[in-house]
C-alpha cells in the first residue's frame, strides 16, 4: 500500500492525482445543501447578416437576469470567452462588447476571457502577450478576469507554469479566475496537477479556477483538496457534461450551457438547497429539498449532451452554433447565425436537430412549472 498524500507540504511539481487522497475522494462526501453558489454563463455574442446582434445580446442577458432574479441565483455574465468567439474577435469589437454590457447593464458583474494577443510566432512564453486584452477588461469595475490557457504557457514544465501565472498576476488588477483545460478542447492542453493548482490557489490575485472537463473528473479532485485544505480559492465546474455536479457540491459553474439551460439550472439550484435555508419560490411543502430535482438534472443533461455533441472530429467546439439555434427557438435572439470567421459549425439541419432537443426539457419545465423556458 503506498501512503496518499494529503498534505500540501508533501506536494511536488512531478505529484499526479492519483497519489493524492484528494483523488479518492467520493462525490457523496462533498455534497452540500447550503450554499447559494452563483451561475457564471459565458454569454453567446450572436450575429446577424455577419453582424454582431446587440438587440439579441442584451435580450438575451436580461432573460438570464430574469431566471437567476426569480430564484434568487446570483448570476454572473462571462463575456468574450468561447462562447463570446474570443478567438475570433479584433480587439476593438472585444473592449465594445464590455463597453455595450456595461452601459446597458451598469450593475451587473461581469468576467472577460483574457488570452495571449500576438503569439502566434513566438517560440518562449511572453507574459505581456496578456497585457492588451487585461488592460482593456481592467478599464471596468465590478469585473472579474479569467486568465485563459495558450500553447505557449500550457507547454511549460510545472514550476515554469506557475511562474509564468504568477508573472502575469503582476499586471492583474482585478479578481482573477485561472482556467485549465483538458485536451478535449485543444490537443496540446493539459490540466493542472495538484502542485500547480495548490500555488496558483495561494496567489493572493487568484481568487478561483475554472478547470474545462468532459472525460476526467479533475473538478472533483479541486473541491476535495481545496474544501480539506481551507484554500482561499473557488473551484468553477467548466464541465458541461456534468452539470448537476457543481449543483450538488454547492460550488460555481462556469459554463456555456449556462446559457442554452439558465432557467433550468437556476430551479436546480434552488431545488437542491434545504428550505430552511432560503425562502423558496418552489415548493414541495415536505421542508426538505424537492426530490425532483433529480429528473430535471436528467433532462437538461440530456439535452446539452447534445448542445455540445462531439464531431467527426472529436470537438465539442461547435457547440455555439447550437446554443445560438436554441436561443433562436427562445426567440431571443433574430438568427442563429455564428461569427462570420468561426469555422467551427453545425450542418444545415440544426436547427431542426435542437427544435428536437428541446423537447424533453421543455416537457419538464412545464411540469414543474420552470418559467421562461417556452419556444416562441
Amino acid at each position: 500500500m503506498i501512503d496518499l498524500i494529503a498534505d500540501a507540504k508533501d506536494l511536488k511539481p512531478t505529484t499526479r492525482w492519483g497519489e493524492t487522497i484528494w483523488a479518492h475522494t467520493a462525490e457523496e462526501a462533498l455534497v452540500d445543501h447550503q450554499t447559494k453558489a452563483r451561475l457564471c454563463v459565458a454569454t453567446l455574442l450572436p450575429f446577424k447578416a455577419g453582424q454582431p446582434d446587440w438587440e439579441g445580446f442584451s435580450r438575451s442577458v436580461r432573460w438570464m437576469q430574469q431566471c437567476g432574479d426569480y430564484y434568487g441565483v446570483e448570476m454572473v455574465f462571462v463575456l468574450n470567452a468561447d462562447t463570446g468567439y474570443i478567438f475570433d474577435l479584433s480587439d476593438e469589437l472585444y473592449a465594445e462588447v464590455l463597453r455595450r454590457f456595461r452601459s446597458d447593464f451598469p450593475d451587473a458583474k461581469f468576467i472577460a476571457g483574457v488570452t495571449a494577443r500576438g503569439a502566434q510566432n513566438d517560440e518562449v512564453f511572453k507574459a505581456e502577450r496578456y497585457w492588451p486584452l487585461l488592460d482593456i477588461a481592467q478599464d471596468h469595475t465590478n469585473a472579474e478576469v479569467m486568465i485563459m490557457t495558450s500553447r505557449l504557457l500550457n507547454l511549460l514544465e510545472p514550476e515554469a507554469r506557475r511562474d509564468a501565472y504568477f508573472d502575469i498576476a503582476e499586471h492583474i488588477t482585478h479578481p482573477a479566475i485561472a482556467h485549465a483545460l483538458e485536451p478535449s478542447f485543444v490537443p496540446w492542453a493539459t490540466p493542472y496537477e495538484p502542485w500547480l493548482l495548490h500555488q496558483i490557489a495561494m496567489h493572493p490575485k487568484y481568487v478561483g479556477g475554472k478547470i474545462s472537463t468532459l472525460d476526467e473528473p479533475h473538478f472533483l479532485y479541486w473541491a476535495s483538496m481545496c474544501r480539506a485544505l481551507n484554500l482561499p480559492f473557488a473551484p468553477h465546474s467548466g464541465d458541461d457534461y456534468g452539470i448537476p455536479t457543481a449543483i450538488r457540491l454547492g460550488l460555481p459553474l462556469l459554463i456555456g450551457a449556462g446559457v442554452s439551460a439558465c432557467p433550468l439550472i437556476c430551479a436546480a439550484r434552488d431545488m437542491w438547497l434545504l428550505d430552511d435555508v432560503v425562502e423558496k419560490k418552489f415548493k414541495t411543502g415536505s421542508g426538505r429539498f424537492d426530490t425532483r430535482v433529480y429528473k430535471l438534472f436528467e433532462a437538461f443533461q440530456s439535452f446539452e449532451d447534445l448542445v455540445f455533441r462531439l464531431d467527426a472530429r472529436m470537438s465539442a467546439s461547435p457547440y455555439k452554433q447550437s446554443t445560438a439555434h436554441v436561443l433562436h427557438h427562445l426567440g431571443l435572439i433574430d438568427s442563429p447565425e455564428a461569427h462570420p470567421d468561426c469555422q467551427d459549425l453545425r450542418g444545415a439541419d440544426e436547427g431542426q436537430r435542437m427544435a428536437e432537443a428541446l423537447r424533453r426539457p421543455q416537457r419538464m419545465a412545464k411540469r414543474l412549472g420552470i418559467p421562461f423556458f417556452d419556444s416562441k
